[in-house]
């Protein structure tokens, strides 16, 4: 009877070890906490504890200022600049439930933020256009960038993968909210792609 008791509490043990080492596995799969590549994006992968998802993003860079190439609409004087994530359930990359964009729009006047009813977002990817719903707002204040205060609209919304994917692998884009319309620079593109190799799919 002492040596079933014995087995039986050195098999609790193994099953408890190998299930920790399962799960310390599961958890150092995950990529470099932070990781910045040519195209000069910040891809940070995590997982939260509170959502119960691993979070892959990219984080706010940008895309263009008023008056450059790439710029149109009445984004005279504007700074815009993505960032995007993608959402995994529980602690792995093999699937993607949703992904987030969100566009960054800082402006010395408060008169070019977007009205609740300017707030549609439409992509062109290689031609085809993708409707993406209303953006929500995600934060709108004043804020002090090289001594000058400006506008600082951030604004955000949830897409379905396959969609995220189509924007990802397209050669060129442009995202129009409201009456504002900016194209994505080569680099964007590029760390869409490298966010997107982060997942393994």
């Amino acid at each position: 009877m002492k040596q079933f008791i014995v087995l039986s509490c050195c098999a609790v043990l193994l099953l408890q070890a190998a299930d920790g080492f399962a799960l310390n596995k599961t958890f150092t799969a995950l990529p470099p906490s932070s990781q910045v590549s040519d195209h000069g994006g910040k891809i940070d992968a995590k997982y939260d504890g509170f959502t119960y998802e691993t979070v892959v993003a990219l984080k706010k860079m940008g895309v263009t200022c008023g008056g450059k190439r790439g710029m149109q609409g009445v984004l005279k004087d504007t700074c815009v600049s993505l960032a995007a994530s993608l959402h995994c359930p529980g602690q792995q990359l093999d699937y993607v439930r949703y992904a987030k964009l969100q566009l960054v729009f800082e402006a010395k006047d408060w008169d070019q933020r977007h009205s609740v009813d300017a707030r549609e977002l439409l992509v062109v990817a290689d031609g085809a256009t993708l409707k993406l719903g209303r953006m929500a707002l995600v934060n709108q204040n004043a804020g002090d960038a090289r001594l000058v205060d400006v506008m600082r609209e951030v604004l955000e919304v949830s897409l379905p993968y396959q969609t995220f994917l189509k924007i990802a692998r397209a050669q060129t884009v442009e995202m129009r909210v409201g009456r504002s319309v900016v194209a994505l620079q080569e680099k964007n593109l590029s760390a869409l792609r490298d966010l997107n190799n982060r997942v393994k799919l």
